[in-house]
């Protein structure tokens, strides 16, 4: 599903905007594109046939630790779940072929989660649709931070004008 890169009429003339506007407009509009991306990586990832926990499990698995692997722990911490939580998503991604676990050789008591050439190769194809994605949306977020930028800007001049003003009343006394 795409959207519309357009930027609504109201929030493309920002001349009149207080610093809080100003705030409030590049913190929705990043949030807006956070979405936008979310969006868009959930419905990539069922498209390809996983859950958008399978993705994000996976993608921690290969990303998060630079070895490609992790254990229950550091997914626990990319994923922001809690520890039972990952090992239900571990389990129901074993039982889908996607990831392994192994003992870890040096420390039996921990476990070890890597892909497998299924998991590799759905993540690889995830990733290239994603860097397209993410490169995309990185030029509406810099259009956004430009017209946050010009915003503010007229705000700071509109405040130092005022401040030349009060201060040459001042001196006129």
């Amino acid at each position: 599903m795409r959207y519309s890169l357009s930027v609504p009429r109201k929030l493309t003339t920002p001349d009149n905007l207080s610093e809080l506007d100003s705030v409030l407009f590049e913190l929705a509009s990043f949030r807006y594109l956070l979405r936008k991306f979310i969006r868009f990586s959930e419905g990539a990832a069922r498209r390809a046939g996983v859950t958008p926990q399978q993705h994000q499990l996976m993608l921690g698995i290969a990303g998060f630790t630079g070895s490609g692997t992790a254990t229950v722990s550091e997914l626990a911490e990319f994923l922001q779940e809690r520890h039972h939580s990952v090992v239900g998503l571990i389990d129901r991604a074993v039982l889908g072929g996607l990831v392994r676990r192994e003992a870890d050789p040096s420390d039996r008591r921990v476990v070890v989660i890597s892909l497998t050439a299924r998991g590799r190769s759905i993540l690889r194809q995830l990733s290239m649709q994603h860097r397209e994605e993410v490169d995309r949306l990185r030029s509406e977020l810099l259009r956004f931070a430009q017209l946050g930028t010009a915003a503010q800007a007229h705000v700071m001049h509109a405040d130092h004008s005022s401040d030349k003003e009060d201060h040459s009343s001042t001196t006129r006394l």
